[in-house]
């Protein structure tokens, strides 16, 4: 019988940071976040499954199929902004011109082991829309689709489905986010999430 496709919505998340950057970060790398004079820092990204979808945690379990349907999977950044000129200072209250505007993201999956081609391997890479801003001060939570429905249909993924093919596809999924400060310069934020795809075991019906 075919899989019905479900939907599960973006949902907001609250979140702790676990994570900061050094501030020795080393130049060449701020050189590769965009031209805006600040930077983001993204401090957790947590995946949740399509059949789970208020659990977020690492790594993302996401479950081919769920009680004969196919859920998208979810995902929450934790970020905050900094300043590439470690003597500049973000203002106490609020900036228009510091605070950054995210409107897209990628993400690729790639594997430890070095076999990445799309479609055969790991599901294809994939661009999606956010629009998200993050203020000058504190930290701002983004959640967006990490697992495509589409992709739970197609090969590799397609194969795990009743535990025909391989048992597990281990892969790191990899986001850049891009966005703009309010004055117009580009910015780019990268992250990784592990995502372990497999025909888990189905939760059980609510009765």
């Amino acid at each position: 019988m075919e899989s019905i496709h479900r939907f599960r919505p973006l949902v907001g998340a609250g979140l702790l940071a676990v994570a900061a950057l050094s501030s020795a970060s080393c130049a060449s790398e701020l050189t590769r976040t965009g031209s805006s004079p600040a930077y983001i820092i993204i401090d957790s990204i947590e995946g949740a499954s399509g059949a789970d979808p208020e659990e977020f945690g690492v790594p993302l379990l996401s479950d081919v199929a769920t009680n004969g349907s196919t859920f998208n999977d979810l995902a929450v950044a934790a970020m905050r902004i900094a300043m590439k000129n470690q003597g500049a200072v973000i203002p106490t209250a609020p900036s228009n011109n510091v605070a950054i505007t995210l409107n897209r993201y990628r993400v690729t999956f790639r594997r430890a082991d070095g076999r990445n081609t799309a479609g055969v391997d790991v599901p294809h890479p994939f661009d999606g829309a956010v629009t998200a801003t993050i203020p000058a001060q504190g930290v701002a939570s983004i959640p967006f689709e990490i697992v495509r429905h589409q992709a739970k249909v197609e090969q590799p993924l397609r194969n795990l489905r009743g535990g025909g093919g391989s048992m597990l596809i281990s892969t790191l999924a990899e986001i850049e986010f891009y966005g703009r400060d309010q004055v117009g310069n580009e910015v780019i934020a990268r992250g990784t999430l592990q995502v372990n795809f497999g025909d888990f075991a189905d939760p059980k019906e609510d009765e």
